[in-house]
């Protein structure tokens, strides 16, 4: 929804225009201070609300990022951010009763994360929707309007973070230049972002740490000029990454002074400055880099945020009160979250368990009783978490007795010269010989994989992976209770894929939890009890290993993500089992395909015994133009819950842009005529197909 912003410029061009030239540049920092004779309090601009919101407080801890886009429910996404939203109004108006007015206390979210998971080797993945342009314009597009809410005044203002192309290294994202072709920068890296602004109307956009082909990206004219207010006509405000802009000078040395670097970044459109560097706007103005009127027009983009938002007027949300945060009902809807994000990788029919059959149960591993690995990073704290150990024990009842061992640490194996990982896995193979089945909970959390500073890896890669494997601990323990020829179901709590190729074969079952929210243990064990079927998608590939995978640095889209790779996954993009049998069982273009794209009218048919959700998805494929992307695209995707022989009919909607190419120079054009879509419920390649036993339909759509 376009919001009518003019009345909040014009309101925010008079107060800007009462300040003097110091005041209005004491605005563009985070940290904005009171003017008292206008009557203006401090606002701290800092805040986070990656899957609730962070770092302030209790709240509702929904999935992390990567496990609210596997769900592939924008509806459910949607109704996530409105409940984080609320509680930020909540807990805005309760701070702001007590002068309180500090750091993550504010209405302006610096979230959602669009960037794209082109290696599952970056730490920072997690925060993301995944790989796929299109998935996470959606997911994104859903989560901002959540976040922002309708009306006139903004519920909350959310911000499209890190412009642009930026997925690691970690290590060297102070001072690493990510060199893109123009192809791969419109095609795969800024489309998301576009969608945001141009369709969710997006209130703020952050700059990246790195530098985008030579260009700092807090200080970048391609970027923050050409692209984003020229091309798509963003009228938001621009944000620096924390303590980017004193990047340019210490790191990039594409300046060589604070004073440079603050006239660089704000000559490129960046309004305020997470970090101290635009203390020396002042002095830029002395000495002639700035000039007065684009000091003003930054804080007018500013003011015009804090119009929008009501900091000085009663609006639609003031009555939210504190009573709503991580109440029973936002609980509820964090659980239905966590149970629509679990991927079901492999099922040899184990699950759902049969109370009948099973009477002792081992719980065994690292993550099952880890509160970290519930919460990713950026998170809230919530009133209550409930870990998969403890998810499945209440989920069991008194008739079926919970054996548990720790079986390892997450990755040491050693301590002090002390080898301890033995005698913690000796414990878990007579757990598992003296169970009827065993839950293996085993996985990363935020202290090894997450953003640099932030995670402790002990690889040294600043939070990134070195590769694909698990932990060496777990790979041992893996190993052993696979050996004890006990059925085992493997729950994995990560935020990136992992190499399951020995867990594929040698476990029976397989579920990817991601890191689930503080109440991710109840929703994984009804999901493994089958009060629920697993209903959500892969967001990204699970490659074999990472010999697949071309060099972390390398910026190129080749061979990587589904829609360019070159090898066979593991799993693939769009992948994921339930418990039922629902199937596409027709497909038809009920609209020719025009200059506004197609509608295709599905008919789907649950031919299992009991109530699944499937994702149906379309894609893709230009049969004609040199420039289309190698593979297919996703195209089109909807969430439907569907009883036992129930039948129904969608109807899912393509838009034009799906019908062109991106050219080498960066231009989008309308290149082809025939292009084939897929209809199903997984992407239409051959792994899948072995994987799920599933055809999809093929329809040719010719453009005249």
């Amino acid at each position: 929804m376009k919001r009518d912003r003019k009345w909040a410029e014009e309101a925010a061009r008079e107060l800007v225009g009462k300040m003097t030239l110091e005041e209005k540049a004491s605005q563009l920092r985070y940290q904005a201070p009171a003017i008292p004779r206008l009557h203006i309090p401090a606002y701290n601009w800092w805040n986070e609300a990656l899957h609730g919101v962070a770092r302030g407080g209790t709240a509702t801890v929904f999935p992390q990022a990567i496990g609210m886009a596997a769900s592939f429910n924008t509806q459910l996404m949607e109704q996530a951010a409105d409940v984080i939203s609320t509680e930020g109004r909540a807990k805005y108006h309760a701070y702001s009763e007590e002068g309180d007015r500090d750091i993550y206390k504010g209405l302006t979210f610096w979230s959602p994360n669009v960037n794209i998971f082109r290696d599952p080797r970056w730490g920072r993945g997690h925060e993301t929707y995944g790989e796929d342009p299109y998935l996470a314009a959606e997911m994104g597009k859903a989560f901002v309007r959540g976040l922002q809410g309708e009306g006139k005044y903004l519920k909350t203002a959310a911000c499209a973070k890190h412009f642009a192309v930026h997925s690691g290294p970690e290590k060297l994202r102070h001072e690493f230049d990510a060199r893109v072709s123009q192809k791969d920068l419109y095609e795969t890296y800024l489309p998301a972002f576009e969608a945001l602004v141009k369709e969710a109307d997006v209130e703020a956009v952050m700059g990246a740490y790195n530098r985008t082909n030579g260009e700092p990206c807090c200080g970048s004219q391609t970027l923050l000029r050409k692209i984003l207010r020229g091309e798509w006509g963003f009228s938001g405000h621009v944000v620096s990454d924390c303590w980017a802009i004193k990047d340019f000078h210490e790191n990039h040395r594409v300046t060589t002074t604070a004073t440079q670097s603050a006239a660089m970044a704000l000559k490129a459109g960046c309004d305020v400055n997470c970090g101290v560097t635009y203390l020396y706007l002042l002095k830029a103005y002395e000495d002639g880099l700035v000039t007065e009127e684009e000091i003003t027009e930054a804080a007018v983009h500013l003011f015009t945020t804090r119009f929008l938002l009501g900091l000085f007027a009663e609006t639609e949300w003031d009555g939210i009160g504190y009573e709503v945060v991580d109440c029973k009902e936002h609980q509820l809807k964090n659980e239905e979250m966590a149970r629509e994000s679990c991927v079901l990788l492999k099922n040899d029919g184990i699950l759902p368990l049969n109370r009948d059959a099973v009477k002792t149960i081992g719980v065994v591993g690292p993550n099952a009783d880890s509160r970290l690995a519930l919460i990713g990073n950026y998170h809230g704290t919530a009133s209550e978490y409930i870990t998969v150990l403890e998810g499945i024990r209440r989920e069991a009842g008194e008739d079926i007795r919970i054996l548990y061992s720790e079986g390892c640490h997450l990755w040491r194996d050693r301590v002090e010269g002390l080898a301890f990982a033995n005698d913690r896995i000796s414990e878990a193979v007579i757990t598992a010989r003296h169970s009827d089945v065993v839950i293996l909970c085993l996985g990363l959390d935020e202290t090894l994989e997450g953003e640099e500073g932030d995670a402790g890896n002990p690889m040294g890669d600043a939070g990134d992976k070195s590769d694909l494997n698990l932990p060496k601990s777990q790979q041992e323990l893996l190993k052993a209770v696979a050996e004890t020829g006990k059925p085992v179901i493997l729950c994995m709590l990560a935020g990136s894929a992992i190499d399951l190729t020995y867990a594929d074969g040698h476990v029976n079952a397989i579920l990817q939890a991601w890191y689930p929210g503080a109440r991710g243990g109840k929703a994984v064990a009804e999901l493994l009890f089958g009060k629920a079927s697993p209903c959500g998608k892969l967001p990204v590939t699970f490659y074999k290993n990472s010999e697949d995978l071309p060099p972390f640095e390398n910026y190129s889209m080749k061979n990587r993500t589904y829609r360019y790779m070159e090898t066979e996954p593991l799993y693939p993009f769009g992948y994921g089992l339930t418990y039922g049998d629902l199937s596409v069982t027709k497909a038809v273009m009920a609209e020719p395909l025009s200059e506004n794209g197609t509608v295709l009218t599905v008919e789907i048919k649950n031919e299992g015994k009991r109530t699944v959700k499937e994702v149906v998805q379309v894609y893709v494929k230009n049969l004609d133009s040199q420039d289309a992307v190698p593979n297919f695209s996703l195209c089109a995707f909807q969430k439907v819950e569907c009883g036992p022989g129930e039948r129904k009919t969608l109807s899912l909607s393509i838009n034009s842009q799906s019908f062109t190419v991106v050219k080498e120079d960066g231009s989008r054009a309308a290149d082809g005529t025939r292009f084939q879509l897929f209809v199903g419920t997984s992407q239409p390649d051959e792994r899948s197909r072995v994987l799920t036993g599933k055809e999809p339909i093929a329809i040719l759509a010719v453009r005249q």
